[in-house]
């Protein structure tokens, strides 16, 4: 069973190892998240070269993950062996994208909407499975989730206010998401 977390990566050194499509892939997700991106490939697509990302051309070397906190492999399996026992050595945790052999950490299926962030993992084993999942979820909830999150918010700050103990909030903030649609 796999533990779950989200991490903040914000101006925290991020490597991903591989130069093609799924590594391409990858980046939207790590500069939205405010991360310090250092890419290691001998060749790269076009798209990896932008602002943001540091690029390195080259074989991957063990050096490249020193003072990383994050990192993806996205490169062929052996290469992402490689990386695997550098940042074991390291205490670094690897994605190894399609190669959980290779794996500390699998990024699964996500959905973010209106501040809402929802993960799906089936461990590594089925990648496409995550996906679907994330389809189906991401149908399901609500069209109006910043109305959502603005009463969660505003809930919050006033129960800090207030001092209200955390068993009771839960209850609480339905009644203020149902209020939302009744009117009252």
């Amino acid at each position: 069973m796999m533990f779950p977390a989200f991490l903040n990566l914000r101006g925290r050194h991020v490597v991903v190892v591989g130069g093609g499509r799924v590594a391409a892939g990858k980046l939207d997700a790590l500069l939205a998240a405010g991360a310090d991106v250092t890419v290691v490939a001998p060749e790269v697509r076009p798209e990896i070269v932008r602002p943001g990302v540091t690029i390195v051309r080259r074989g991957f070397e063990d050096a490249d993950l020193d003072g990383a906190w994050w990192v993806v492999a996205a490169a062929p399996p052996q290469v992402n062996a490689r990386v695997y026992e550098a940042a074991s050595g390291r205490r670094i945790f690897v994605n190894a994208v399609d190669d959980p052999a290779h794996a500390t950490a699998y990024a699964g299926g996500i959905v973010r909407r209106d501040g809402v962030t929802v993960a799906i993992s089936t461990d590594g084993r089925a990648p496409a499975l995550a996906a679907l999942l994330r389809e189906a979820i991401d149908a399901w909830l609500p069209g109006d989730l910043d109305a959502w999150m603005s009463a969660a918010d505003e809930a919050r700050r006033q129960w800090k206010e207030q001092r209200v103990p955390m068993e009771q909030r839960r209850p609480q903030l339905l009644d203020t998401l149902n209020r939302l649609y009744t009117g009252r």
